[in-house]
Parts: structure tokens; sequence; C-alpha cells
């Protein structure tokens, strides 16, 4: 299920996924509930160039931010 978002088109303007056949950009509740549930977080919490490695892991939010 797919929930629905008024903010999309202002979201999508700061959403950094580089994987573009992803149905969530700027839909941030759904993201956020599809990448914890893969026990992962979104493409937003990470910089950029580490984004682009698609590790979404814990383990590199913490690599990158300690």
């Amino acid at each position: 299920m797919v929930l629905e978002c008024e903010n999309l088109a202002s979201n999508r303007k700061f959403c950094n996924c580089t994987y573009e056949r992803c149905s969530r950009k700027g839909n941030c509740c759904a993201c956020i509930q599809y990448h914890l549930s893969l026990r992962e977080l979104p493409a937003c919490a990470f910089p950029d160039e580490v984004e682009k490695s698609w590790d979404r892991s814990f383990r590199k939010f913490i690599e990158t931010y300690k």
C-alpha cells in the first residue's frame, strides 16, 4: 500500500535518491516505511556521495557520521 502525499512536488525538490525507477520519490512517509521494512534508511539520511553507493544500511549510516 502506497500512502498519498500532499507535499509530493515540494519533497521531490529535495529528494536525493538516485534510483531512477523509484516510485516513492518525494513521498517521504512511503519511503521511510519501505526502507525501515528492509532494515535500512532512505537516501535522504546520507550525503549525496554516500547515497550513490545504494548502501543504505544502519552500519553505513554510523560509519558516515561517526
